[in-house]
């Protein structure tokens, strides 16, 4: 097992350098399901301080830059010399063949985007076991014209001669391809082989050691002090109530705002979960009247989205003193967050006490300066699939580990314009009968999110003879892996001809429902 940091954080066995690539997270998560640890750090980080995490490999991500650019993102060139193993991916590939001596030039008129069959000149080493014209990924605008000396090329595209190279001796490998996406068909395959069989990884980052590393963690950390955890119901906060209650019992205190934006039944049920069937205390606020109050005449949605966040600090200042003090604030806190927040100067610290930033499904804002915690995170090293892993060991039942996203602000922002009860309550209803019929057909668990949003117009119907004036349902469904790219979900017609004749026969104020079949990008999941 890989020795751990002094913040008690395990060191990783194999370190990606991101230089910009939209995918860097994506080599991280794909390292891990080799039962490997692995976290991404700037490019930037010095030889010096890569020598002291003692890394078994190191990935260079790709990146939209050419190497010979002006102020293009170079590592600092003593990597090459700690005798441990790297992979250079696309334009990691190109900086290791441009600092060491060789040459790279721009593919004008051979430029490669998307599938290419790999032809394999040598399959040992990375490419063991990897089919000859097995399909890879590419995407790069540059390419290798000269190997740096001692340097030798493993396989190659149509367009590509060096689509892989390998300086066997210094244990240096590079692909022009990226292995970490799905269109790789293969990639999962040279991902393990440099894993497992270059740096000769151990398999030790399961979801057992984890549960039990952060037990003693947490234990470690919190001593017999009080911890305070916002709860929303969402995967994140629920995986961290269960954990909690596993390392300190009953020196967690959970606290559940009802802003009144939850979908239909949500409050009544998580309260006899949480509370109720598995004992885990949750003080129930309800703020309803409190937040829709402050939402009066208001249109905006990023105005929206502040005004929810501004009263759910007030209520969390409020109450927390009420039923404190407490010293640790809980966070369900993923490592995407870490990296987004932190940009190139990743930084895995936690228990130092800060001005907090409230990060779970019900805050949108944070916390007062003067209101101040030392924060409890065990979460902050893992992905969102590792979340769900780690809450179906700790005994999270599947209605929360594989329930879908839901937004912070709520129902708040799936209706455009003004939120007014009336609003609210045909939404709940909407919404019930579009997460019902998809699963009732079996598609829930096939579908990232599905959901009902309220647009502020109103158009004739015509019902029983009479004519109507009300407002639309927009029936969103999409499809992904992780939420930042999704595509539009082909649901099955006659689910959507029972989804359209049940919101406009049973929500009053409904008369017609539309699809929107918008991927993302170039929309968003969310229309707000």
């Amino acid at each position: 097992m890989p020795s751990s940091q002094s913040d008690g954080q395990r060191n990783p066995s194999i370190l990606i350098l991101d230089f910009g690539s939209q995918y860097s997270e994506l080599i991280a998560r794909r390292v891990r399901e080799t039962e490997v640890y692995s976290l991404v750090m700037g490019y930037s980080t010095s030889a010096a301080e890569l020598r002291k995490l003692a890394p078994k490999g190191i990935i260079l991500s790709g990146g939209p830059s050419s190497v010979y650019s002006e102020g293009a993102p170079l590592c600092d060139p003593e990597i090459w010399n700690l005798g441990i193993p790297i992979l250079g991916v696309c334009y990691g590939m190109q900086l290791m063949v441009h600092q060491l001596g060789g040459q790279v030039e721009s593919a004008t008129g051979k430029a490669e985007y998307g599938k290419a069959p790999l032809m394999i000149d040598d399959d040992s080493d990375l490419l063991v076991n990897i089919e000859n014209g097995s399909t890879m990924w590419m995407s790069h605008g540059d390419s290798v014209k000269a190997l740096p000396s001692g340097f030798v090329h493993l396989a190659h595209t149509a367009n590509t001669p060096e689509a892989a190279i390998a300086s066997k001796t210094l244990r240096l490998y590079g692909v022009q391809f990226h292995p970490e996406v799905v269109h790789s068909i293969q990639g999962m395959e040279i991902i393990r082989n440099f894993v497992h069989g270059i740096c000769a990884c151990e398999s030790n980052w399961t979801t057992k050691i984890f549960i039990d590393e952060a037990v003693n963690q947490i234990r470690t950390q919190v001593g017999e002090k009080r911890v305070l955890l916002a709860l929303s119901g969402g995967v994140d906060s629920s995986t961290l109530a269960f954990l909690l209650q596993k390392a300190i019992g009953d020196k967690l205190t959970c606290m559940f705002i009802d802003q009144g934006f939850m979908r239909k039944g949500e409050p009544e049920f998580l309260m006899e979960f949480f509370d109720h069937k598995f004992n885990i205390h949750v003080e129930y606020i309800n703020a309803r009247q409190r937040f829709i109050s402050k939402l009066k005449g208001i249109v905006d949605p990023e105005e929206k989205r502040k005004i929810i966040g501004n009263e759910f600090i007030r209520v969390f200042e409020e109450e927390s003193a009420r039923l404190g003090p407490f010293d640790y604030l809980a966070q369900g806190t993923l490592y995407p967050d870490v990296i987004e927040s932190a940009g190139t100067n990743l930084s895995l610290k936690s228990g130092e006490r800060v001005a907090v930033k409230i990060k779970s499904h019900h805050n949108v804002g944070g916390l007062p300066k003067d209101l101040q915690f030392k924060l409890v995170e065990p979460l902050r090293t893992l992905f969102k699939d590792e979340v769900r892993k780690v809450g179906r060991s700790l005994g999270l039942p599947e209605e929360i580990v594989r329930r879908h996203p839901f937004p912070g602000p709520g129902l708040a922002i799936r209706i455009l314009g003004e939120v007014t009860d009336q609003k609210l309550n045909c939404l709940r209803d909407a919404d019930l009968i579009v997460r019902q019929e998809i699963l009732e057909a079996g598609l829930y668990h096939d579908i990232w999110q599905a959901f009902a949003v309220l647009l502020p117009v109103c158009s004739v119907g015509v019902m029983g003879d009479q004519r109507t004036y009300d407002w639309p349902i927009v029936v969103r469904s999409v499809s992904s892996e992780d939420g930042m790219t999704a595509d539009w979900s082909h649901l099955p017609y006659d689910v959507l001809e029972k989804i359209s004749n049940r919101i406009v026969n049973e929500v009053k104020g409904v008369n017609r429902v539309v699809l929107d079949i918008t991927s993302k990008p170039p929309g968003t999941i969310e229309w707000e």
